[in-house]
């Protein structure tokens, strides 16, 4: 059963799994830095609460930023 199944999935890497490494890379690494932006935004709202709008403002614009990489790499790859 397990022949079966690790010739499959051989065949597949083989035959079946085309693409670009950027787009990859940037559907990876994109969540994490977003993550980190969120993470960033966060603590400092918790050392400064008056600044929360501004802070928010601003790291939803990073957030998007960010997003968008992904779209480049789809669209340029």
């Amino acid at each position: 059963m397990l022949d079966i199944i690790a010739q499959a999935a051989t065949d597949v890497v083989s035959e079946g799994i085309t693409g670009k490494i950027h787009v990859a890379a940037a559907a990876l690494a994109v969540p994490v830095g977003i993550g980190l932006i969120g993470l960033k935004a966060c603590e400092s709202v918790g050392r400064n609460p008056e600044a929360a709008t501004k802070v928010l403002v601003q790291s939803i614009i990073a957030m998007a930023f960010a997003e968008a990489i992904v779209f480049f790499a789809i669209f340029l790859g």
